[in-house]
């Protein structure tokens, strides 16, 4: 077995091992993928598995302007013209469905409101993809968020369950749920972010791995588990999120509940050259 062989990635044969991992573009006019995308990813479709980029599982979900989200009809059928045109030159895609949380920006949720979180914190020193004080699309730091009623929380688990059925319906081969970089899930991980005191709180493993678990659960629920991934960074400090001691442990129970789920396959991301860039620029 090589690089090159097949691999069967649950019920998708790929026709390699090679994966193009997921990279936020920002260049989707009306949030809904284009002919443009479409010839971006068809280019690319040589690899076993292709990964679009993140796709917003809602408006509150989005924390930069011009993603292609997966949450309308239009944005489906955009997304169709995507997947047709990689599936007619034999390759395989998988949709990343994502809700970024506190990385978000007034200017980009509906009728200016606060993003959404686990906590009130604000992302220190990060920045999002919205509009400035000049109505310019640029980046601006995020807004202070709110956090999420316990009745909301079940309201984002089924967001997400749609958009996998959503990705589904467009002609994807499964989803990826980002689980990674700072964003909504991890924001419920992190215990010196989350700062709730309902059953989706910092007080113990369990309660802080839930709602992860309840995001992969409904979408498996609804388009079944072979089909199914989830991108996380341990030690990933991505848009102030901090260290933390349990981290090991965290992500060791994580993974073996994906495990017990028999999810398509795990994408772990090493964030390591992300600070050494930073720090080799500020030298």
């Amino acid at each position: 077995m090589t690089l090159f062989n097949e691999f069967k990635l649950g019920n998708t044969t790929l026709s390699n091992r090679v994966v193009m991992a997921p990279m936020t573009r920002s260049r989707a006019p009306q949030d809904i993928a284009t002919e443009q995308i479409a010839l971006h990813y068809t280019q690319r479709a040589t690899a076993g598995l292709i990964v679009s980029e993140g796709t917003p599982i809602s408006r509150e979900g989005q924390g930069y302007l011009f993603n292609p989200g997966i949450y309308t009809p239009e944005q489906i059928q955009g997304w169709k013209l995507v997947t047709d045109s990689v599936h007619s030159v034999g390759g395989r895609m998988f949709a990343q469905i994502w809700h970024v949380g506190r990385v978000s920006h007034t200017s980009i949720q509906i009728d200016g409101k606060a993003p959404v979180s686990a906590t009130t914190k604000q992302a220190q020193g990060a920045v999002a993809f919205g509009y400035g004080e000049d109505g310019e699309p640029g980046f601006v730091p995020t807004s202070v968020p709110r956090p999420l009623t316990t009745e909301e929380v079940a309201r984002v688990v089924e967001d997400f369950a749609q958009a996998a059925q959503n990705a589904v319906d467009a002609g994807f081969d499964g989803v990826e749920i980002h689980g990674a970089n700072g964003y909504l899930l991890e924001q419920f991980i992190n215990p010196l972010v989350n700062d709730r005191t309902d059953q989706y709180g910092a007080s113990n493993l369990q309660d802080r791995l839930r709602f992860v678990f309840e995001v992969v659960d409904a979408a498996c629920a609804r388009i079944g588990a072979d089909r199914v991934g989830i991108r996380i960074s341990p030690y990933g400090q991505l848009f102030d999120m901090p260290l933390y001691p349990e981290i090991d442990e965290t992500y060791s129970a994580l993974c073996a509940g994906m495990r017990e789920r028999g999810i398509a396959y795990v994408h772990v991301m090493d964030q390591t050259h992300f600070f050494m860039a930073e720090e080799s620029s500020a030298a």
